[in-house]
């Protein structure tokens, strides 16, 4: 869903609503970036429901979808611009992309140096556009207030708001994918020399392998003789205890 952004690449506030010719209706008047003619964008996508060159070369440009307003409104929106010079490029029906340039400043009507004349109106486009007001000028039907109907960005350089505060369009904040990371895995059980518990031999020769435990390890039909390790001597019968860790085993003689 989009959002409203401010018409013109430059902000230049000459008249603000309410005042002189814009009594009772909130029109205001954008003299853009210096004395000369700049273009005007689209602030949102929309359709072109009215032209009118008897007066101002005024056009109606309604939005093709709800959009969202800075005050939190979801609606269709309706803007009328007015006092470009020429307007044979544009017809009713024309679809007008979000940002693309379409109309120009100008000075065709009641105007005094080149400026465009714009009013937002909330909602669809209804009747022929516009009334006269109390004030006798004629001004956008459900007109609103435009501070409460288009937004600003960083590509819009203020000149002069006029005093009037526009609701920001903060970019958006891209995060990176992050890159899978290898998780690490606890540190295998090393390798353990395996404890053995025997019993002291007596009145044996050590040359009669008395100590020697076979274990088998057969590959291919072969065997090994492996000779444990002696870490303990059992010096009379009692209760003994002995830590492990995971993986080790005991042999007992």
């Amino acid at each position: 869903m989009e959002k409203p952004l401010y018409p013109s690449p430059y902000m230049r506030i000459t008249q603000g609503y309410m005042t002189g010719t814009h009594e009772d209706s909130y029109a205001i008047d954008d003299a853009l970036s210096d004395t000369g003619i700049d273009f005007i964008v689209a602030p949102f996508t929309g359709i072109i429901r009215k032209i009118y060159t008897g007066d101002a070369n005024e056009v109606w440009l309604e939005s093709s979808e709800p959009v969202i307003y800075p005050d939190g409104t979801v609606d269709y929106m309706t803007m009328m611009f007015a006092h470009d010079n020429d307007v044979s490029n544009l017809f009713v029906g024309k679809v007008i992309n979000r940002g693309e340039r379409f109309y120009e400043e100008g000075t065709k009507g009641n105007a005094t140096g080149n400026h465009v004349h714009m009013e937002c109106g909330r909602g669809k486009f209804t009747g022929s556009g516009w009334h006269l007001n109390s004030a006798g000028y004629w001004s956008i039907n459900n007109g609103k207030n435009p501070t409460e109907c288009l937004w600003i960005d960083d590509s819009i350089t203020i000149l002069n708001s006029n005093g009037y505060t526009f609701k920001k369009i903060e970019p958006e904040v891209v995060v990176p994918d992050t890159p899978a990371q290898d998780i690490p895995v606890e540190d295998e059980i090393p390798n353990v020399e395996e404890p053995v518990v025997t019993e002291e031999p007596t009145g044996t020769d050590d040359s009669d392998n008395s100590n020697t435990t076979n274990i088998d390890t057969s590959v291919d039909n072969t065997t090994e003789v492996v000779k444990p390790k002696l870490i303990f001597t059992c010096k009379s019968d009692d209760t003994y205890a002995i830590e492990l860790k995971a993986g080790q085993k005991l042999y007992l003689e």
